[in-house]
């Protein structure tokens, strides 16, 4: 019988059967520039890049505030000891990675909050915008970015259940495979409604460092609600990461990591504060994309600036998780630590290996494709396909069509071998590559 001789979580690392899937940056749109540096990452291993939203540069924040918030993320990240690239649309161009006098200028400019629905228009326009999560999150899948940090996401806005007003972040974080590090959604939104409607989307929504799974609500640590799962670790994260992409999956993971308690605010306070800001946003008739950096605003001022205060610690902090995640990726994926499950089943002592016991007599057919480019070129391994038909029952022979010379054979004849012979030239084929 074939068998597959190592764990998914080992096949991640040693890249066995399951290649990573970069982007190819040859075949990039000519819209796009990377910031040499950033370049340089992700050829060598994209999970040791950040990527950082713009729109808190461009709407999230006052000037000079927003500038100098922006440079410390940067300087966070690569103290943690990964690259950072702040993604960002300047004169009609896409910047994986942006310089300081284009920060500068994004931080004092009149630019466009652009999404996905948005970046065709921004583009073809020559204009400037400020990337939202969304506009984040589909420029760092297009290059090959996994981790992203950000202050927290847009979701379903209060009322949403009339209005339909949701978040187009929560969509893309649905269809992209990155990991989304926040603390959490918005306070001011429907929280409670937003994690069910990421549930919809298939996102894996995490707390980080929390056993009790407490969500939190930007400003405050808890929200009330309970996330899925939790991290404890960003090992731990790393690992998730990596597997979701070993898997071919297309969704992200949305990561809720608490602001640091010396800097959350009163939850009273912050709903009174949210409250009236809402009711102004109501009065003049704020609707659309202008609706969050209106009430941000307007929640800042009624707080004497304590909301911003804690908006600029809590994207710090987040940078640094986020830093952290993307090194402990960056080891796994390069095969200088073992995945988390590795480490689990090496200290159980318990093989990770599921041999079936058939009852019976039954016939098994097993298709393997080998899509390793290296595996294939190998001299003694030159493997493209295996199609064996054998009875379940005895596990006496293997009949193996369309095989290349793993056994000496020549592609389209019939052979007969025995299981063993045949497992073994597998195996090999694996450890010797």
């Amino acid at each position: 019988m074939l068998r597959l001789t190592k764990s998914l979580p080992s096949l991640v690392s040693s890249n066995a059967f399951v290649r990573r899937t970069y982007a190819d940056l040859s075949k990039l749109s000519p819209l796009v520039d990377i910031d040499p540096r950033v370049h340089e990452a992700l050829r060598g291993s994209s999970g040791s890049v950040v990527a950082l939203e713009s729109t808190i540069i461009t709407h999230g924040m006052p000037y000079p505030h927003n500038l100098e918030t922006a440079l410390e993320v940067e300087q966070i990240v690569r103290q943690k000891g990964a690259i950072p690239a702040t993604i960002a649309i300047v004169d009609g161009r896409i910047k994986v990675g942006t310089t300081a006098d284009q920060l500068a200028r994004l931080a004092q400019s009149d630019t466009i909050k652009t999404s996905r629905r948005d970046l065709a228009y921004v583009l073809g326009k020559g204009l400037s915008g400020g990337t939202t999560v969304a506009g984040t999150l589909l420029v760092a899948d297009m290059v090959g970015i996994r981790v992203f940090a950000t202050g927290g996401i847009g979701g379903v806005h209060r009322g949403g259940e009339d209005s339909l007003d949701v978040s187009a972040d929560l969509v893309e974080l649905g269809r992209t495979p990155v990991a989304v590090v926040s603390s959490g959604v918005k306070s001011i939104l429907d929280i409670p409604r937003t994690l069910e409607y990421l549930e919809t989307q298939g996102v894996c929504v995490a707390s980080y460092g929390s056993p009790e799974r407490d969500f939190p609500a930007f400003y405050t640590r808890r929200s009330g609600s309970k996330a899925v799962y939790n991290f404890d670790s960003a090992a731990e994260a790393a690992n998730a990461i990596s597997v979701n992409g070993a898997l071919g999956l297309r969704s992200g993971f949305l990561i809720g990591v608490p602001i640091p308690a010396e800097h959350a605010l009163d939850q009273a306070l912050m709903d009174g504060a949210i409250a009236e800001a809402l009711a102004e946003a109501t009065r003049q008739n704020i609707g659309g994309k202008e609706v969050t950096p209106f009430i941000l605003a307007a929640v800042s001022k009624i707080t004497a600036g304590k909301s911003l205060q804690s908006n600029m610690a809590l994207i710090k902090n987040n940078a640094s998780v986020a830093a952290e995640i993307a090194v402990e990726l960056s080891r796994i994926e390069s095969g200088q630590v073992k995945s988390v499950s590795e480490r689990e089943s090496a200290s159980s002592g318990i093989c990770s290996q599921r041999v079936p016991v058939v009852i019976g007599g039954s016939i098994v057919d097993t298709c393997i494709s080998v899509l390793d480019d290296d595996l294939k070129r190998t001299p003694a391994c030159r493997c493209k396909h295996w199609t064996d038909r054998q009875s379940a029952s005895t596990f006496s022979s293997v009949t193996a069509v369309a095989v290349s010379p793993v056994l000496g054979i020549v592609p389209g004849r019939s052979v007969v071998a025995t299981a063993s012979a045949f497992e073994a030239q597998l195996d090999n084929c694996v450890e010797n590559r």
